[in-house]
């Protein structure tokens, strides 16, 4: 008797301090899609830890697994999936591992049945009749209006380009833009202090060089090809430039070629009054051009 007590306490220890898996599914039979609960849960656990599949790993495949929760506690493990089928037929959720510590244990197998509720000779008929809807401009603009408004941005582009193309380079080379950059260029020749320091000859050069591209671009005339004389006979025929601005050119030109030559050997005063007149003669010119521009339209 007492061997048979001494047994039975054993046996009552040992149960007490095993861990005991159950699980359970909600439904055995699903439509397809239907939404079906799994719930595995591990009691007795004396502080062990319990690995398995990672979260939404645990199912086969066929099973869609839509939430997967696990709680724990020092003695109580709990996992709750939330899963449906989207496929006809008989599908089987196998034996499910569960490691506590060095022990191995393992769900039941479920066999879960997917039926089609819909039947192929189910009539589906519309709630209502089909209707016929007169659209209002409004309407049409809702439906089209991007397509108008990158239409209208596109010929809006084109236009620009044209515009850039036929205006753009004509303001690069315009009256104005050749006279400022003229004078930008006068400018840095001052810089240079050529007349402060007497180099007459770099002066008149780099001067006339400046003066003839400057004629050239604004009035027309091949001054940049032309020797002095040529280029003062074909001013005076032209009649383009005034007489007043004519008069500087051939002032400042022919000292320029007697100072190349070494034939005058100008002072300081008539240097700078030389880079005076053609300074001002370059900032005069686009009274020229309108004089010129309107005697066309006489």
């Amino acid at each position: 008797m007492r061997k048979i007590l001494l047994i039975l306490s054993f046996l009552i220890c040992a149960n007490a301090f095993s861990q005991i898996l159950s699980s359970n599914v909600e439904k055995k039979t699903l439509a397809l899609g239907e939404i079906n609960h799994l719930t595995i849960k591990i009691d007795n656990l004396n502080e062990q830890q319990v690995t398995s599949a990672a979260k939404n790993e645990l199912l086969p495949f066929h099973f869609e697994e839509t939430k997967d929760s696990i709680g724990q506690t020092a003695n109580t493990y709990e996992r709750k999936i939330e899963f449906a089928v989207f496929e006809e037929g008989k599908f089987t959720i196998p034996e499910l591992e569960f490691k506590v510590g060095d022990r191995i244990l393992k769900t039941i197998p479920y066999e879960i049945d997917v039926i089609n509720t819909a039947q192929k000779a189910d009539q589906i008929n519309d709630i209502m009749n089909n209707k016929q809807v007169k659209l209002e401009p409004k309407d049409y603009w809702e439906l089209y209006k991007f397509y108008i408004l990158a239409a209208l941005a596109g010929i809006a582009l084109v236009i620009a380009i044209i515009m850039f193309v036929k205006w753009g380079r004509k303001s690069k080379s315009s009256p104005v833009v050749a006279t400022n950059q003229t004078l930008k260029e006068l400018d840095s020749l001052k810089k240079k202090k050529y007349i402060e320091g007497g180099n007459f000859r770099s002066f008149y050069v780099e001067l006339i060089d400046i003066s003839r591209t400057f004629i050239t671009k604004q009035y027309r005339l091949p001054a940049d090809v032309l020797l002095t004389d040529d280029l003062i006979d074909v001013m005076k025929k032209n009649n383009t430039i005034s007489q007043d601005n004519e008069k500087i050119i051939e002032d400042v030109f022919l000292r320029g070629d007697l100072v190349k030559f070494a034939k005058t050997f100008p002072d300081q005063e008539t240097m700078e009054r030389d880079f005076a007149n053609i300074r001002d003669f370059v900032k005069r010119s686009s009274k020229d051009l309108e004089f010129e521009n309107l005697r066309k339209d006489v």
